[in-house]
Parts: C-alpha cells; structure tokens; sequence
C-alpha cells in the first residue's frame, strides 16, 4: 500500500468483508522507508490476524525492463516520459529477484520469507491442469447429454422443416452428432441453447438475440434455433465451426440486444451460481504499427 495511514484505517473493513484473506504483502522498494514501512505492515497483520508475505511488486522480469515500464506508464497517463516526473518509479528494483536476494533484503523478518515459501509450496496449479467442465443442470435425469441434444435437435429440425427434414441435412446433423459425442462437447451445446432459450420464452417480453459467426455453418445449431442459417439453403463448411484437428470446442458466438443484456446475466448466476459463472473480457495488445505510434507520442516525437 502507498498510503499506510489509509490503509491502517481500512484494514478492519477489509478483514471483514474477506473472511479468508490471510496475508499482506510486503515489498522492500528502495524509498528510504522501507524498514519502518515493513515492521509496521508486520504490526498490522499481527494485529489483526494476519500474516506477511515477502514479495518485490514486480512490473517486469529483468531490470533492463525498466524504460519499457517508463513508456507503459506515460501511454497509460497520457503525458510524455520527460515530462513524467513522480509518475515513473523511482528506480529499477521491480523486477523479479533471486532468492538469495530475497532472503537478504528479508532477513529482518524470517517469518515473511517462511510464510512466502509455504503458500508457494501449497500453489499446484498448472496451465495444462486447465480443461473444460460444463454444466450438469441442463441434462434431465434418466438421459445423457448426447441423448439430450439429439431430442432437442430433430424436434428442433421437425420445427425447422415442417414438410420432412431433407436428407443431406440429416446426414449432416448425423455427421456433426458423432464429432460432438467424440469430443464430449454435448453439455457445451445444452449450455448455449439454454440460454437462447430463456431470452426467447421465459423472457418478458422476449429479449432478441441471434447466434452469428461459424456457429452458423453448424446444422445442430440451427435447429436448436441458435442461429437462422439453413444449411440446406448455403452450401456451409461444417470444418469451420468444429473439426477433428481442433483440441477445443467450437465458438458460439450470441448477440442479446444490448439494453437487456443484464437480464441474461442475471439469469445464468441464478441458474449456475455465482462461484460457477462469471464475466470475463478480452485482452487487447499492440500490433507493429499501433506500438510505433504510441510508443513515438509517448517520447514526445
């Protein structure tokens, strides 16, 4: 925390509001301070019940990374870097250190390293731990989600063509069936076409939305109603939504009208949970040409 006045002030609201917050960070950052600075942190946490960890409030691996950080933060603060004055840090120590470093700048407080290593030792988590999980709740008991999906989709497809289901789509349904239980993907579908559902029957007045994107080239898609395509009208490439040689599922990409957009939100915590659901965002990053520019306003040229 820069302000530690502040901070002191806020920290019974913040233990309270987070049952399970155990630690406060503690980082040794040159400013003249720092050892008045961590024993108060350390007084603090033992106060309240809480532990220190020893961390350095990294902003890039290596110190040399240290004008890349001076140009982020005048892009971010919209001035340029001569002109940065306090905003830029006052030196190049938030890099990541050795743990021999670490151990020195800590040795006042052994506990802080201690308990440091015990919460890294306790993190497990691998990037390939990572895997898809789907919803159990949109499958009734007694079927199994392909069963499900199959239901859905030929009535879906009675629906769709009152005068009989042509044969070529009902190859390609067939066809799209065996990839979607070969990659176990059945729950994924019930998933998306739960959602259509509710904003076009329990909806009040229905909320408008449209599946796009290579959702539409999938003919179990359009007869759940997921998108308007008719893939016996265009002639669609079925590869380009879902193949074998892809080790993830397919995008389903769904438009809801943006004022009532809340309410689908709203309807997927209530139905999955909040712990289970959630909003996430992209990412964007700079191409060549974006990062020449701002790079070039950020030195003042």
């Amino acid at each position: 925390p820069e302000n530690l006045d502040v901070f002191a002030a806020g920290l019974p609201r913040l233990v309270k509001a987070l049952p399970e917050m155990r630690y406060i960070g503690a980082s040794f950052l040159y400013r003249g301070d720092d050892r008045a600075r961590i024993n108060r942190l350390d007084a603090l946490a033992r106060a309240h019940g809480l532990r220190i960890l020893a961390t350095n409030d990294v902003l890039y691996h290596a110190r040399h990374r240290r004008p890349l950080q001076d140009v982020m933060v005048a892009i971010r603060e919209g001035v340029i870097v001569p002109k940065a004055g306090y905003l830029l840090a006052a030196n190049a120590e938030r890099h990541l250190k050795s743990p021999e470093a670490m151990l020195r700048l800590f040795a006042d407080w052994p506990h802080a390293i201690a308990e440091t290593r015990r919460l890294a030792d306790r993190i497990t988590f691998r990037l390939t731990d990572l895997a898809y999980e789907y919803p159990h709740e949109i499958v009734p008991e007694g079927r199994s989600p392909m069963e499900e999906l199959a239901r859905l989709t030929w009535e879906g497809a009675a629906r769709r063509y009152p005068q009989g289901v042509p044969e070529g789509v009902t190859k390609t349904i067939e066809k799209e069936f065996a990839l979607i239980s070969a990659k176990k993907i059945a729950r994924y579908f019930l998933t998306i076409y739960d959602i259509v559902r509710f904003a076009r029957e329990e909806a009040e007045p229905p909320i408008l939305c449209q599946g796009r994107g290579s959702a539409a080239n999938s003919a179990v898609c359009f007869c759940l109603g997921i998108t308007s395509v008719d893939p016996a009208v265009h002639n669609l490439l079925f590869e380009r939504f879902l193949s074998e040689e892809r080790d993830e599922p397919p995008d389903i990409d769904v438009d809801f009208e943006h004022e009532r957009r809340e309410e689908v939100i709203q309807y997927m915590y209530g139905k999955y949970g909040r712990h289970r659901a959630g909003l996430c965002a992209t990412v964007i990053h700079y191409r060549p040409r974006s990062a020449i520019r701002e790079v070039g306003k950020a030195m003042g040229l």
